[in-house]
């Protein structure tokens, strides 16, 4: 399934039906008087929030969305029937705009949250509501109200308990196929990854929902790379799992880079809780990568994890470390 996390819809809510200006015409009723209904209400456009949904593509080549419009009013004070509401459903983590892409109107946080983006139309009243002492016989009625019509923006940013991070190629996608099920496209090349992609783990029968985030490198906060476009994903995680590969040159530099990133886009960002784990110590000598993690904790004074994603016991224990991390 292709991602898409940011999309431009219409939506029209259905026009109320107009009132009836019907009388009674009954053999031996001589003064039938009016008898018209009123027009139904139009039906809303609804936007309702599912877990199985994680990208907006649907609404990539279907970008209009009109609901059904009531019926209008009948003789013997029959109201029209209302529209039918139109369903529109959105992954959690959805955030609706309006047209000019900076007003927020509706954040979806929870499964099966509804929000009607645009209101149905009322319904016209039969010329029934006009009849008084002075005038038996109305001919007036009115005609139901137009439905709301206008653009919004749909925006996603992707809800998970755990962002993995880092550099193209630290291994991101690995660990996240190795702890869950999900079935990243991996490769020994940069930017493997070119959309989030979300998996979850189960650890004493607790759910850990994580998200793997495209490569960051210098300059991601300001549009270079892929980093920019899904640097908002991370703003929904609870916590950073910063993943650096033990076998480059300068970790420190490496580390620090990233976080100027996170920082620059967001100072928000390196408020979060941080697990930094260094990946692929199955390439690297021992001696070499205590060496490596010494000089890492004393000059970062955080501490570091390992890992090696073909060990299972290596992956088990950074699943419980990310067990705490998860509320």
């Amino acid at each position: 399934m292709k991602f898409l996390d940011q999309v431009k819809i219409f939506i029209k809510a259905g026009d109320g039906g107009s009132g009836s200006p019907s009388f009674r015409r009954e053999k031996f009723i001589e003064f039938g008087g009016p008898d018209g209904g009123d027009g139904g209400k139009g039906g809303s456009i609804i936007l309702r929030s599912e877990r199985n949904l994680n990208t907006l593509i649907d609404y990539r080549y279907q970008q209009h969305f009109k609901a059904k419009k009531g019926d209008d009013g009948k003789g013997k004070n029959k109201t029209g029937r209302g529209g039918d509401s139109l369903y529109l459903k959105v992954p959690i983590g959805t955030q609706v705009f309006e047209q000019d892409n900076k007003t927020l109107i509706f954040d979806f946080k929870e499964e099966n949250e509804e929000f009607v983006a645009a209101t149905g139309g009322k319904g016209g009243l039969g010329n029934t509501r006009f009849k008084s002492s002075t005038n038996r016989a109305p001919k007036k009625f009115t005609k139901g109200i137009k439905g709301e019509e206008f653009w919004i923006w749909l925006q996603l940013k992707t809800i998970a308990d755990i962002g993995i991070i880092g550099q193209p190629n630290a291994g991101k996608s690995s660990l996240l196929a190795s702890i869950t099920s999900a079935t990243p496209k991996i490769a020994n090349y940069k930017f493997t990854t070119i959309n989030p992609n979300l998996g979850v783990a189960l650890y004493d029968d607790k759910e850990i929902t994580l998200a793997d985030i495209p490569g960051l490198i210098e300059g991601a906060h300001s549009g270079s790379g892929l980093g920019i476009k899904f640097l908002k994903h991370i703003e929904r995680c609870k916590t950073l799992l910063h993943l650096i590969d033990v076998n480059e040159d300068n970790l420190i530099n490496i580390y620090k880079q990233i976080r100027n990133e996170l920082k620059k886009y967001s100072k928000e960002l390196i408020k979060k809780n941080e697990l930094i784990v260094f990946n692929k110590i199955d390439l690297i000598d021992k001696k070499i990568l205590n060496e490596k993690i010494k000089k890492f904790e004393n000059k970062i004074k955080k501490k570091v994890l390992t890992l090696s994603t073909l060990n299972k016991s290596s992956v088990s224990k950074i699943k419980s470390k990310l067990i705490n991390y998860v509320s």
